[in-house]
């Protein structure tokens, strides 16, 4: 339920902002989490923060997940500021503590809440439109995971454990398959057919990182389109959000949901699914903008799968949404019958159509 302005009022007395709250609405952003901006009035300026209630059904320890968040952004603005980078507080969240210096407020058995400093003159699209806008997003994942190849400590926290571990997913969904709870595995029989003739390519990533071919990173985890913030000026990526994932992890797994979410001209829920195809410019653009940055970092096994990552990761999300769909959509927000069934659909039609380039995809990547 949507938070009442006056509500969100005594929410915004707990963290370190000083000034009059003027305005406050929520913003649509995410299957997750509850996020609301607000405007203050500082000294006779406006300036906005985000407020954002972690969905704790999600994520088990939010105090985990903001321990992350502060050291990820601190070290961000650490490399950045190193690298004399201009617009700093543009280019990495600001976590805007609380008035006793923790990240996050708890609101006795209401949830837990935090608040970032709200970015300007950005936006963000929930589908790619040219492919310029493909060479930033892959830049800025793959700048992204590079600047954080030394964060020093401790490993960081599995926020969501086992979130990508792809035959975990295929297990849950031929478990929700055979329970079949609400009836539904009926109304997604060619779904489930797909699914499970392709459980050959589930092991392939896990097998190669079990066997120290590919290394463990820090990675985002959740590289939609979406969370990156363009400038509405120059059309350059400024900054990644939605860093609640943000963990250890396979960079190619991070690659892979870029081209799921940034080659095809669709939305994840499309429901025409002529539509819905793996654009090549695209990926050509996505792959040059990527390595050019994370392309310092990566190892030439890590390379080798980068087509492949794309079509592995689709699939992954694919099953998801069908075991979300079979297990009465207690996971992604829907916002109408069907639509976590709808959203497999498109996935495993972008699955079918990266299978059919994947050849030509890889030996792009190759090449750069």
């Amino acid at each position: 339920m949507a938070y009442q302005e006056k509500q969100l009022r005594e929410i915004s007395k707990r963290f370190q902002i000083y000034g009059e709250i003027l305005h406050a609405e929520t913003l649509k952003i995410g299957h997750i989490n509850e996020t609301y901006s607000a405007t203050y009035s500082q000294g006779g300026t406006r300036v906005r923060y985000i407020h954002q209630k972690i969905n704790k059904n999600v994520f088990k320890n939010p105090a985990a997940v903001m321990k992350n968040v502060t050291r990820v952004t601190t070290h961000l603005r650490k490399k950045l500021e190193a690298q004399n980078v201009r617009d700093l507080t543009r280019r990495a969240l600001i976590v805007i503590p609380t008035r006793e210096g923790t990240s996050c407020f708890l609101n006795g058995d209401d949830g837990v809440w935090r608040t970032f400093l709200f970015i300007e003159g950005v936006e963000t699209f929930e589908a790619v439109q040219t492919i310029e806008q493909a060479y930033q997003a892959g830049r800025a994942f793959g700048e992204f995971q590079h600047l954080l190849v030394d964060l020093p400590g401790e490993r960081l926290h599995e926020t969501i454990r086992d979130f990508h571990n792809t035959r975990k997913r295929f297990t849950a969904l031929q478990q929700a398959i055979q329970s079949d709870q609400h009836n539904r595995a009926k109304d997604a029989k060619p779904e489930i057919d797909f699914a499970l003739a392709h459980e050959p390519i589930v092991d392939v990533i896990l097998n190669a990182m079990a066997k120290r071919k590919i290394p463990e990173r820090i990675t985002h985890n959740d590289t939609k389109f979406n969370n990156v913030m363009l400038d509405v000026l120059t059309g350059e990526a400024m900054c990644i959000v939605d860093l609640d994932t943000v963990m250890p992890g396979c960079a190619l797994y991070d690659f892979g949901d870029m081209v799921r979410t940034t080659t095809s001209p669709t939305l994840e829920d499309e429901v025409d699914l002529s539509k819905v195809k793996m654009q090549m410019p695209m990926f050509k653009k996505l792959a040059e903008g990527y390595l050019s940055t994370a392309g310092n970092f990566l190892t030439k096994n890590e390379k080798s799968y980068i087509a492949f990552s794309g079509k592995l990761i689709t699939f992954e999300i694919g099953i998801r949404f069908l075991t979300d769909f079979l297990t009465g959509d207690t996971y992604f927000r829907i916002h109408r019958p069907g639509h976590n069934l709808e959203r497999c659909r498109t996935q495993f039609k972008l699955v079918e159509s990266i299978e059919k380039q994947e050849a030509a995809m890889q030996k792009h990547a190759d090449r750069l």
